[in-house]
């Protein structure tokens, strides 16, 4: 193409100096000219060869930039840490340029494991078992709204529970202001909204009792309106939730995805700091309030205020957070105050690609005796270890050793559980 464009502008400006002479000058050729035509066949050969290795030259890097997209991680360099991986943050340049082109754009992603348990507590079997299979709907309907979804499918022993573990429709008004509807993850803590379904999210297999899917400690998932963003503080980092909908239902372990359990409104307040000084640190408190009506009866207040640390650069990682529940009997106005913390230590170390990331986790939940609300829950003392091998950046083995203590002078527990955890 070049070539062509330099012929004809060559060409061009011969015609013209032609057709300037006079007509009794003689046609035979000018030397001058002859030497410009020879150049110009130089440059079209070397324009020529230009054009050739940039065609050969062109798929190679267009493959390296493909599989860094694809692969969340840059051309170069050693195995990017698995919190940086997951595909919910990681968008091609094609998915760039379909979400460009069209509304709505909907993507999947799936989250899947396959586990093994052998426990010395009595009654109990070892065995095989599926965990939960999750699926993760997405799509952009506009420039600034945005509609999110996830289900997980659980084996029983009667067949698979199938849930709507969120389901959001989000407006992006701009960094500082954006208002979700539907359900999510309560951001009381750390790790309920930091680690969604999919085990293969998180570094160990198994998730502090405080925050269990399916615990009544906390409220795990919210149904209501949530607003979100960034708090203009400079290299301090500050963000906030606000939250107002329902609260637990009268089953403490769900939401009240089909309506209030009583006709009060919970809310949940948040607010967090990610210095950009000490990049991968989060610092952060939470209060959430709500009346409970538990199906043992009565009616409650239920006060929950949280603190939270986590540093997520791998080298080292540090999880901890503490929850104060605070129940009150609207009718004796007699309290009670339930306290639960961890502490989880990993490292990920540099050799074999960062595939290899030993952690040790501690955790502690106390609630008085006489608390009616958390009549099921019991007091925990345990200690969790093991080791993650991420066999590719999709795919991770797990290990795990726990030794716990149920209830006040309750027996220990030990078990060996082992995990494939993987996403696609």
């Amino acid at each position: 193409m070049h070539s062509r464009l330099l012929r004809l502008l060559v060409l061009s400006l011969v015609s013209t100096t032609s057709l300037a002479q006079s007509p009794s000058q003689s046609p035979a050729p000018d030397p001058s000219l002859q030497t410009l035509l020879d150049r110009i066949e130089q440059l079209e050969k070397r324009v020529n060869q230009l054009e050739e290795r940039e065609r050969k030259e062109a798929p190679g890097v267009t493959n390296v930039l493909e599989r860094a997209a694809g692969e969340g991680k840059p051309p170069q360099g050693g195995a990017t840490p698995a919190l940086m991986q997951h595909p919910e943050h990681v968008t091609t340049a094609t998915e760039v340029r379909e979400t460009e082109a069209r509304y709505p754009s909907l993507q999947f992603r799936g989250f899947g494991d396959v586990d093994f348990s052998a426990t010395d507590q009595r009654g109990s079997t070892s065995g095989f078992n599926l965990g939960q299979f999750v699926l993760h709907v997405a799509s952009p309907l506009s420039q600034k709204v945005s509609y999110f979804g996830e289900v997980s499918f659980t084996a029983r022993p009667t067949g698979y529970d199938l849930q709507v573990e969120r389901t959001i429709i989000r407006y992006d008004y701009n960094d500082y202001f954006k208002l979700s509807f539907g359900k999510y993850h309560t951001p009381i803590g750390y790790w309920n909204t930091a680690f969604h379904h999919g085990a293969w999210l998180q570094t160990t297999i198994s998730r502090p009792e405080m925050v269990q899917i399916g615990g009544t400690f906390i409220p795990v998932h919210f149904v209501g309106l949530e607003a979100e963003g960034s708090i203009p503080s400079g290299g301090l980092g500050l963000g906030y939730h606000v939250g107002l909908g329902n609260g637990r239902s009268s089953l403490l372990s769900t939401a009240g995805d089909a309506g209030d359990s009583n006709n009060n409104r919970a809310w949940i307040a948040a607010v967090s700091a990610r210095p950009t000084r000490f990049y991968g640190l989060e610092i952060g408190g939470s209060a959430y309030r709500d009346k409970v009506s538990p199906q043992t009866g009565g009616n409650f207040g239920e006060w929950i205020t949280s603190a939270h640390v986590a540093w997520t650069k791998e080298h080292p990682e540090i999880l901890s957070e503490f929850a104060n529940v605070h129940h009150q009997d609207l009718q004796t106005l007699q309290t009670f105050n339930s306290q639960a913390f961890y502490v989880q230590v990993a490292y990920r170390f540099g050799w074999q690609e960062n595939k290899w990331k030993p952690y040790y986790r501690f955790e502690r939940i106390h609630r008085p005796v006489s608390d009616r609300v958390f009549a099921n829950v019991a007091d925990l003392m345990g200690s969790t270890a093991g080791v993650r091998y991420d066999i590719t950046n999709y795919a991770a083995f797990k290990a795990e050793y726990r030794n716990s203590r149920h209830g006040i002078g309750g027996p220990r527990v030990n078990g060996a559980f082992f995990q494939t955890a993987f996403t696609f």
